[in-house]
């Protein structure tokens, strides 16, 4: 038998721990925007990596819903549409890469880093609007008043 029409990687799992590591990897590095792991699962999760951010640029509810059903932390889903669309709105295709680096040193695996393009761009902007908003602070604090003391009473002396 040969392996026509037959594309994905089956990672020695069963369908299910291995769809729901391939959920957990993907929200994982849209968190992170980097993770490190082995170069077959790299491979194996760039396509979802891929479709999400494809999904988040369309925008529409339908979109926004199934990429909340398909990923494991809510934050992400934020992060992806809020963030990664507006930034990835130009490019075509092709939102991640994948570095090879070396082995593992306890089963000589093939290790991998998988990282979103362009993330230099979106911590730029972060940072940008933390400054803004420090500088918006100290503008805005006020030196708090100190509230009067009320005079001791004075101590009787008792002889």
């Amino acid at each position: 038998m040969h392996r026509h029409a037959n594309k994905g990687y089956k990672f020695s799992r069963n369908k299910g721990p291995r769809e729901l590591m391939l959920r957990n990897l993907t929200t994982s590095v849209i968190l992170h925007e980097k993770v490190k792991t082995t170069s077959i699962k790299a491979k194996g999760v760039q396509p979802t990596v891929e479709k999400m951010i494809t999904l988040a640029k369309k925008g529409d509810l339908n979109s926004i819903r199934s990429i909340d059903s398909y990923l494991l932390d809510e934050q992400a889903g934020k992060k992806l549409v809020v963030e990664l669309a507006p930034l990835y709105k130009d490019r075509k295709g092709g939102y991640t890469r994948i570095i090879k680096f070396g082995s593992r040193a306890g089963d000589n695996a093939k290790m991998s880093i998988i990282e979103l393009l362009d993330v230099e761009k979106l911590n730029r902007k972060v940072k940008e609007k933390k400054v803004k908003s420090e500088k918006s602070k100290e503008t805005e604090e006020k030196p708090k008043k100190v509230a009067k003391s009320q005079p001791k009473k004075a101590k009787k002396e008792t002889k």
